[in-house]
């Protein structure tokens, strides 16, 4: 069995923390089915993304480079992803999470005659047969699975395992020759646009996740709302932990319902059975109820705490580590100025 990793080369010309992941993902499902691990780069240079994984034990490392494949567009990266395939005679193919391989993928399996399936939150082995597992029916559900076709392609999740961490090395690269099409030059990416119009709250990367409820706009001790004064204390708190911000869908949609919102929230932001489900080691929430439809959300956050008046919450009900029965603005403030004085 023949195993292929693919991985997008950043014009940075290294690979990002989701490609990283992947690979230790890789690494370890190779190790597991007893078959060695091939790698193909895809982007405008490769040569530092190669190096910068050389010493990870891949036998083979591919190669699909040129300033066309710089621009994440359907057309090219299709046609890339399908050359690599071929080249290494994959019967199991994996990929990190991103829009480009989301986007590009499908196509690519379709032109080889394989199979594909997206979201593998997990990877294991069951008879010396890989198996897959993913969410199912708004993430109530957890199935693992397998399949007989080859080849078998799979997008993995963000955060499915550590990023791998290994000394660079220097390898024999493969190039893998894909004719441009004049055709591709009829979409050019003009730019990127942040998700959120104003400051960027929603960093995958970050080592806290900061996730506020509809609590914050609802009515305090004093009998009024301060949504305005919420909005400000997250936003400092934000600044200074450097934290991702997420929120729980009650919150986010009152932007349509007419109500006093934070405009620092969309939709994007949402967690829970409904939204999305980050992946970051530690979590706080804040002034929401710990119902079962956003704890979904945190499935994957590692250590979890939250801040919530009522002693009796769902939080207290064994999702949380830790649970501060206290108010949330006292405490942000708190946190604010403890933030400053480092």
């Amino acid at each position: 069995m023949s195993i292929l990793y693919l991985a997008l080369v950043e014009n940075s010309g290294l690979l990002t923390r989701s490609a990283l992941e992947g690979l230790s993902a890789a690494l370890s499902l190779s190790t597991e089915v007893g078959s060695p691990l091939n790698v193909g780069l895809l982007g405008g240079r490769t040569e530092s993304a190669a190096q910068q994984i050389g010493g990870c034990g891949a036998i083979r490392f591919l190669a699909v480079e040129a300033p066309a494949f710089t621009q994440p567009r359907y057309a090219s990266d299709a046609a890339a992803a399908e050359a690599l395939i071929r080249a290494a005679g994959a019967h199991i193919v994996l990929a990190h999470a991103s829009s480009r391989w989301a986007r590009a993928l499908p196509g690519a399996t379709v032109r080889v005659g394989g199979r594909m399936d997206t979201r593998i939150s997990a990877l294991t082995v069951a008879d010396s047969k890989p198996m897959a597992q993913r969410w199912f029916y708004r993430q109530r559900i957890v199935a693992e699975f397998t399949r007989s076709e080859r080849p078998w392609i799979m997008l993995l999740e963000a955060g499915i395992a550590p990023a791998w961490q290994g000394p660079p090395a220097t390898v024999q690269m493969e190039r893998v020759e894909v004719p441009t099409d004049p055709a591709w030059d009829r979409t050019q990416v003009q730019g990127t646009e942040a998700a959120s119009l104003g400051e960027q709250t929603i960093r995958p990367d970050a080592d806290l996740l900061f996730v506020a409820g509809a609590g914050w706009t609802k009515k305090q001790a004093d009998g009024q709302v301060h949504a305005t004064e919420a909005e400000e204390l997250i936003r400092i708190f934000l600044q200074r932990s450097g934290a991702s911000l997420g929120s729980s869908k009650s919150l986010v949609d009152q932007t349509g319902e007419g109500g006093q919102v934070l405009s620092l929230l969309t939709h994007l932001n949402q967690v829970g059975q409904t939204g999305s489900s980050p992946r970051h080691p530690k979590g706080l929430a804040t002034c929401c109820h710990g119902e079962e439809p956003h704890v979904v959300g945190w499935r994957f956050i590692t250590e979890r705490r939250a801040v919530n008046l009522d002693p009796n919450c769902g939080w207290a009900q064994g999702k949380a580590d830790v649970l501060y029965v206290a108010d949330a603005f006292e405490v942000m403030r708190k946190l604010n100025e403890l933030l400053a004085s480092r």
